[in-house]
């Protein structure tokens, strides 16, 4: 079962109506993206959006902020960055949001201390959130420049390590690794029930990820082959236009189905 929908709600006074918006026109996913900060401020309005969400079936996800590194050695910087991402999973749980994906951060000198280090900051957010009662789960984001933290074996480890949950952006393996690496990156999540996809066209160089772009179909066509069958899949479109993408990967999806 594969799950489409754009990464957007658009405002809190639009939302209810763009949820509606999605149900009809077959968009069973929704990414909130806090990326410039946590916009749902009022428990009631959260509360609201989160039960319509769930009457029209539409799971719900959130993306943390942009400015969030838990590698950072300013502990103040480490401690804002915990607290951006413990304030999205409590939201999140009056939105009945599934996951908080984040990006976790950026190297210093040495990975392996990197790694350690963040690993150590997931854990601490993973006791804080169940101490909290908070149910969305925590998503580190594998990343598409060759120099921030995040790439495919990183994201692996930590899920292996700490129990935390992942997002696979394979638009940022194309950027990291110049190949969308589809089969491999899959086979490294095989014991999961759930993936959580990003996808969308994408503009990149030697150092990884520029900016995203309208999805190529052919590339829609690709990724969809590729995907598992008998696992739930989430797939979010992060395109300058995610609603539209995502209809032409449904339709796409559909099509496929129907010549089997």
């Amino acid at each position: 079962m594969i799950l489409f929908g754009p990464s957007g709600l658009g405002s809190i006074k639009d939302s209810i109506k763009n949820l509606e918006m999605y149900k009809k026109l077959g968009l069973m996913a929704c990414e909130i993206p806090f990326t410039y900060g946590i916009y749902i401020k009022e428990k009631e309005d959260a509360i609201k959006i989160g039960k319509q969400a769930e009457k029209l079936g539409i799971e719900l996800s959130i993306h943390a902020p942009y400015w969030i590194n838990l590698n950072s050695k300013d502990k103040v910087k480490l401690e804002k960055s915990k607290e951006r991402i413990l304030g999205c999973c409590k939201v999140g749980t009056l939105l009945k949001a599934t996951r908080v994906v984040f990006h976790p951060g950026y190297y210093s000198n040495n990975k392996k201390e990197d790694f350690d280090f963040i690993k150590k900051q997931i854990i601490e957010l993973l006791d804080k959130s169940k101490e909290k009662g908070y149910t969305p789960k925590l998503a580190p984001e594998i990343m598409g420049k060759v120099n921030v933290f995040g790439n495919i074996e990183e994201i692996e480890n930590l899920v292996k390590e700490t129990g935390c949950d992942f997002c696979i952006d394979f638009a940022h393996i194309l950027a990291r690794y110049k190949n969308y690496l589809f089969k491999e990156t899959i086979e490294k999540f095989k014991d999961k029930k759930e993936l959580h996809v990003h996808f969308s066209g994408i503009v990149y160089t030697e150092k990884g990820e520029r900016h995203h772009k309208i999805t190529p179909k052919e590339d829609l066509k690709k990724l969809l082959v590729s995907l598992p069958q008998n696992k739930k899949i989430v797939l979010i479109n992060e395109s300058p236009s995610p609603v539209e993408d995502s209809i032409v990967a449904l339709n796409i999806y559909k099509n496929m189905k129907n010549k089997k």
